[in-house]
């Protein structure tokens, strides 16, 4: 008896509510009113170019990353049996960046070793630059995405109160299209920037490894030139 009236009680109190769901894409649209649109507008601008800046240079780094098994161990075998042009060769056929390094290293054989060294280094640099192509983007984009999202919760909050003003009576349809401009926003400026930092920072992990093996893979050609006998 007691339980059937704890469900007439949860059965009527959810009726007086009177509560209904609104659909996400509903919220965003009521939002989307004047300034609003153009500050959503440019955060769902900068979420699509962040998550491509991602996606492109994570698949870059990936592959940069898988260094051909036996690369240099290779190299020092063309090259004490005097086969420049087949290292060379060698080097155009893989894309790794370590390889476009050896191949200018190989190409400066004959000269003194700190023109090699030097060469090796340049390349290398421009290697680096290439594989943090864009990555500026994601960090403008992680500082500047909740300040886009700020500004547009202090419009929001302007347009409260201008609305107010105008209004004979207090009612919450007038106040909510600036709350939810407001509201709406701000979230969007924190969820691209929170998206990008953790980007940016992931990317810039990834670099760091493809650097290490780069650097690593120079030392070793290098102290293949200066063994005896070379």
């Amino acid at each position: 008896m007691s339980l059937s009236f704890l469900l007439q009680v949860d059965v009527v109190g959810a009726a007086e509510t009177g509560v209904k769901e609104v659909p996400i894409w509903d919220i965003i649209m009521e939002s989307s009113k004047g300034f609003g649109l153009i500050i959503n507008v440019i955060l769902a601008v900068m979420l699509g170019y962040t998550i491509f800046v991602f996606v492109e240079r994570f698949l870059a780094l990936r592959k940069a990353s898988k260094e051909e098994a036996g690369l240099i161990s290779k190299i020092k075998e063309y090259i004490v049996d005097g086969k420049i042009d087949m290292a060379k060769d060698y080097c155009k056929r893989s894309s790794s960046p370590s390889a476009r390094m050896l191949e200018k290293g190989i190409a400066r054989l004959g000269r003194p070793l700190d023109s090699i060294s030097a060469s090796i280094e340049n390349t290398g640099k421009l290697e680096i630059l290439r594989l943090e192509q864009r990555l500026s983007f994601l960090a403008t984009a992680a500082g500047a995405a909740p300040m886009i999202g700020f500004l547009g919760t202090t419009v929001g909050m302007v347009m409260v109160f201008i609305d107010l003003q105008n209004a004979s009576a207090l009612e919450l349809s007038i106040i909510a299209p600036g709350i939810m401009t407001a509201m709406i926003t701000t979230v969007a400026g924190l969820v691209v920037g929170i998206i990008s930092y953790v980007g940016y920072n992931f990317l810039v992990a990834r670099i760091g490894r493809v650097v290490y093996q780069m650097e690593n893979t120079a030392l070793e050609f290098m102290d293949i030139l200066n063994e005896p006998g070379k």
